[in-house]
């Protein structure tokens, strides 16, 4: 979005953030779905955005195909008992599936404010709106809800593939089985709430690499070097992290009941106390520090 494009949103310049001089009273502010529209037009003209959730969706899909054939193919060497622990859920999306969908849209989140930093596009907005935490409120929006498109059309897509390969072996799942709408749901919010994550780092770190790596880390990477023990807070703390709590609960359909492990109400809150926390950050941090 260019300076002019920009300086259309703005109405009064009203003091939000610090510095910010005072503009004439009475006057309407910027409206919140011209934010969003501003927000859209700054994600999507990106090629590499679009690039980044067409290849992502496509390469899902494609690790999919490949697990589930294996499946097909392995399905008539298994015993009794491997048959019997045998998830068709598995095959659809995968840990590894997990984590390259926490990655790419926390990555997205990332660039989204990053990118803005990097090329002084954040000052120009900020100059024509100041109003910080609507600009930032309307990122975050716009970047949820693409990302939660993104994240539906993965899960729901590895899922019908894989069931669709999976159904020749008469194996197959379909959408009213126990269990599967609440993963379904799952792994579609991993995309939001990722790219939320990566939205708060890029906020604080306001470097490229720093962001996405950061990013990257503290989503998958991290929750490697906690392992339950012996003491329960350490468990309780351990289950806070979204990843640990899809591959032990909400990834499953029948989760294994046991203290060391998460509930589903606990994996859920998992899921938005970092959403939460990431927006909060993102807005305490625009607000409070300089450009």
């Amino acid at each position: 979005m260019t300076a002019p494009a920009a300086s259309r949103l703005a109405g009064p310049r009203r003091p939000e953030g610090p510095g910010r001089p005072a503009g004439p009273t009475g006057e309407p502010g910027a409206r919140l779905r011209d934010l969003l529209a501003a927000e859209w037009t700054k994600l999507w003209s990106l090629p590499s955005n679009r690039r980044l959730l067409g290849l992502g969706v496509l390469l899902m899909l494609g690790l999919t195909a490949q697990s589930s054939l294996d499946a097909y193919r392995g399905w008539p060497g298994l015993d009794s008992d491997q048959r019997a622990h045998f998830d068709p859920m598995a095959e659809a999306f995968s840990g590894a599936g997990m984590a390259l969908l926490m990655i790419g849209s926390g990555s997205l989140g990332a660039l989204a404010i990053v990118g803005e930093y990097a090329t002084g596009l954040i000052r120009t907005t900020l100059t024509a709106v100041p109003a910080r935490t609507r600009v930032m409120a309307a990122k975050a929006a716009v970047l949820t809800a693409v990302t939660l498109v993104a994240g539906t059309a993965v899960s729901l897509g590895t899922f019908l593939l894989s069931q669709a390969i999976l159904s020749r072996r008469g194996i197959g799942l379909g959408l009213a089985d126990p269990g599967v709408g609440r993963v379904l749901a799952a792994n579609a919010l991993l995309a939001p709430v990722s790219a939320l994550v990566g939205l708060g780092v890029g906020v604080v770190l306001r470097h490229t690499a720093g962001a996405v790596v950061g990013t990257c880390a503290l989503l998958v990477v991290v929750p490697g070097f906690f392992k339950p023990g012996v003491h329960q807070w350490a468990n309780e703390l351990y289950a806070l992290f979204p990843s640990y709590a899809w591959r032990n609960c909400l990834g499953l359909r029948h989760p294994p009941h046991s203290e060391a492990l998460p509930t589903v109400a606990g994996s859920w809150f998992a899921y938005a106390l970092w959403a939460v926390l990431a927006l909060l950050a993102t807005l305490l941090v625009i607000r409070r520090r300089d450009l």
